[in-house]
């Protein structure tokens, strides 16, 4: 059974959502919030396995709460998937930073949501790659030619080279199968390498794995 915390501002939009989540199998709505310091609330009170997030809400903001609640986490920290209206939206961008597993747009059909609910649960945290490397990209480019570009992480330097080639890789919107076949090692090991350097960078989710290698420079826009 997938916990399921529901986040949106607007009670129309989060019945619909609390609705829908109750008739599916196998999963269960164990919490509503109406913004985010009650979704931070909740969070810490039900341990959901899985919060669906509103990203532009008044007061706490998603970011914010996506933010605190993987933060606060007691014991094996929830999966964010943000719920969006725009996909090139800085906002999204924000949360992905902060930790989010991934986006979805709200206007998605009921089987595309449990679809989502379901990959981020199971720990696809990038529900979208395509999606999300050209949101990243998007926002990378505003910064690429100047000053203000972010330094590589110190703890980048920690990583092994196949390490940052998998991560590279992941980057480029690449699953765990197409990465695997292109350096011609298993899944698994794929799998390894990244949650080694997940756990080397103090990351959360593949999709905040994916910023910060662009962030770094590792993956440049147009690297394929």
């Amino acid at each position: 059974m997938i916990k399921v915390l529901v986040t949106d501002d607007q009670f129309l939009v989060r019945s619909g959502l609390v609705a829908l989540l109750r008739a599916a199998p196998g999963m269960e709505v164990v919490g509503e919030a109406a913004d985010g310091a009650e979704a931070v609330e909740l969070a810490a009170k039900t341990r959901p396995d899985v919060v669906l997030m509103d990203i532009r809400m008044p007061g706490m903001t998603g970011i914010e709460a996506t933010r605190a609640i993987l933060a606060e986490a007691d014991g094996p920290a929830p999966r964010v998937l943000v719920l969006t209206t725009f996909d090139l939206d800085e906002y999204v961008y924000g949360a992905l930073r902060a930790g989010a597993s991934g986006f979805l747009l709200k206007d998605a059909g009921p089987e595309r949501l449990l679809a989502a609910v379901t990959a981020v649960h199971n720990g696809d945290c990038l529900f979208a790659p395509g999606i999300t490397r050209r949101l990243v990209e998007a926002f990378t480019r505003r910064t690429e030619d100047s000053s203000a570009r972010a330094a590589p992480p110190a703890a980048l330097g920690a990583l092994t080279g196949r390490e940052a080639e998998v991560l590279g890789l992941v980057a480029r919107g690449l699953t765990n199968a197409e990465v695997a076949d292109r350096l011609s090692i298993s899944e698994a090991t794929v799998k390894t390498h990244l949650n080694r350097t997940m756990t080397k960078l103090g990351l959360t989710s593949r999709a905040q794995a994916v910023v910060v290698a662009y962030e770094s420079g590792l993956v440049r826009p147009g690297d394929r």
